[in-house]
């Protein structure tokens, strides 16, 4: 089963995310964020080898997991992360004070974090934390649209290269791998995706322009 793109909001969310990306000022930066999970028994998928041969996987017992989160900037293919044991709020959380220091308030007056609607973005800590640093402001995609977060594409180069298929049977020797992969990989400069350009969002842009612009002269 595949979720529907059905959000009523869908158009203006999509037009807000790149409105601001077009019209961003200087001493401001947007990033899009999610969380990856990580777990030991390894994802299963294609792979080279040669002919005649055949890889074997590790099956290391129990199942173990660890969460990454990250937050791409689109505009140099730089991407801030951190890893937590669990996906919760307090990972998200985790991943905000790191941009609040890789963002310093000296550069960046403005630090937009796109997300998408999975409750951990929304709960109350995440609230308290944002009220105590403003110049944060969080942007929501739509409901069940992955291809409006360009972060997926990033997230999928860390199954290609560390968790389809692995040898591992630590959970800390796969983080490794997934840490060092982040650290020597990259940038990851991925394009918008077309749904950011149909003409329905393109006209949604061009309102929001305008609605601006009256406010400013007002």
């Amino acid at each position: 089963m595949v979720a529907r793109d059905a959000d009523p909001q869908r158009v203006e969310k999509l037009a807000r995310s790149r409105h601001v990306l077009e019209t961003l000022g200087k001493r401001a930066v947007v990033l899009f964020a999610d969380e990856l999970d990580l777990p030991l028994l390894p994802k299963v998928g294609y792979q080279w080898m040669p002919q005649g041969e055949t890889v074997k996987l590790v099956t290391p017992g129990q199942n173990q997991k660890h969460s990454l989160a990250g937050a791409l900037e689109p505009k140099t293919g730089r991407m801030v992360h951190c890893v937590g044991i669990r996906k919760t709020n307090a990972l998200f959380r985790a991943l905000l004070d790191r941009l609040e220091g890789r963002y310093p308030p000296a550069k960046f007056a403005k630090v937009y974090v796109v997300v998408d609607n999975y409750g951990i973005h929304k709960a109350k800590a995440v609230e308290r934390w944002l009220a105590a640093h403003p110049r944060f402001e969080l942007l929501f995609l739509p409901t069940y649209c992955p291809k409006a977060n360009p972060i997926e594409r990033a997230f999928g180069d860390v199954h290609d290269k560390c968790t389809r298929n692995h040898q591992r049977k630590r959970i800390e020797e796969l983080v490794w791998d997934v840490e060092q992969h982040l650290a020597t990989n990259g940038p990851w400069k991925y394009k918008l995706s077309q749904l950011y350009y149909t003409p329905e969002v393109t006209a949604a842009v061009e309102r929001i322009t305008k609605e601006q612009q009256l406010q400013q002269a007002a």
